[in-house]
């Protein structure tokens, strides 16, 4: 049960950060739920475990960092694509 909660707040925090940076995450809820699982992780590396703690992801950092995944991903691939009609 712990893993499919953590599945459940992986993926909104990834549908959050899609929200924040105006940009859909690619895959649909596999993507939201990917881009949740890498953002906590770079979030909570680099910002360190604070804030509300909800399905063993620090919510604030995590955010964070899955906006940055998101930003990150949705412009390689635009430039990828834009590239592929060159």
């Amino acid at each position: 049960m712990s893993f499919l909660w953590s599945l459940i707040v992986g993926g909104i925090i990834g549908w959050l950060a899609g929200m924040i940076v105006g940009r859909d995450v690619p895959g649909g809820v596999i993507g939201n739920i990917i881009a949740g699982f890498i953002g906590a992780w770079l979030g909570s590396s680099l910002l360190g475990d604070w804030g509300p703690v909800v399905g063993n992801f620090a919510i604030i950092p995590a955010i964070i960092g899955a906006a940055v995944v998101v930003l990150v991903v949705s412009l390689v691939l635009r430039s990828m694509s834009g590239r592929a009609h060159d």
